[in-house]
């Protein structure tokens, strides 16, 4: 690829966070089946994700989510990113969300081999370096599951 341009980011991404939205989201894919985050609202003290579920997740299934995305934090996986072009991309994820002004090459975000998506943020180079994810609370109104997070570093 010659001269790439790529879109610059909307706003100063806390690292940790949003590296941890790109786990939450994947975990959430691979226990529900859902799409990724339909509305998310990450920041450095605590953040937010809604996910478009059928029905509110048990108690059960709430702490397995937590459990699932520590024990992929703890697997110390190599955050990077590839350049691809949208037609390429196109064939690998869902472009849907993209503004319409997006760039012909997209940055592509892989943690580990846990999770790989379209992103312009920014992001931490190991899972390592973001310390424990804990659900504070969720709620379920109208098909949408909204759960409130934080990273802690313990």
């Amino acid at each position: 690829m010659e001269d790439v341009i790529l879109n610059e980011a909307k706003k100063d991404y806390y690292c940790p966070s949003h590296t941890t939205e790109h786990i939450l989201n994947q975990t959430m894919v691979r226990m529900f089946g859902c799409g990724r985050a339909s509305n998310a609202h990450i920041e450095r003290k605590k953040s937010k994700c809604d996910y478009n579920l059928p029905s509110m997740p048990t108690d059960e299934q709430i702490a397995e989510i937590e459990a699932k995305v520590n024990d992929v934090i703890a697997q110390n996986l190599p955050v990077f990113s590839e350049l691809m072009t949208r037609d390429d991309a196109k064939a690998k994820f869902n472009l849907e969300r993209l503004p319409e002004d997006a760039s012909e090459t997209l940055k592509i975000v892989h943690v580990g081999d846990y999770d790989a998506c379209p992103c312009i943020g920014a992001h931490v180079e190991n899972t390592s370096e973001i310390g424990q994810f804990k659900i504070l609370s969720s709620n379920y109104e109208n098909g949408i599951w909204r759960v409130r997070w934080k990273i802690t570093n313990n």
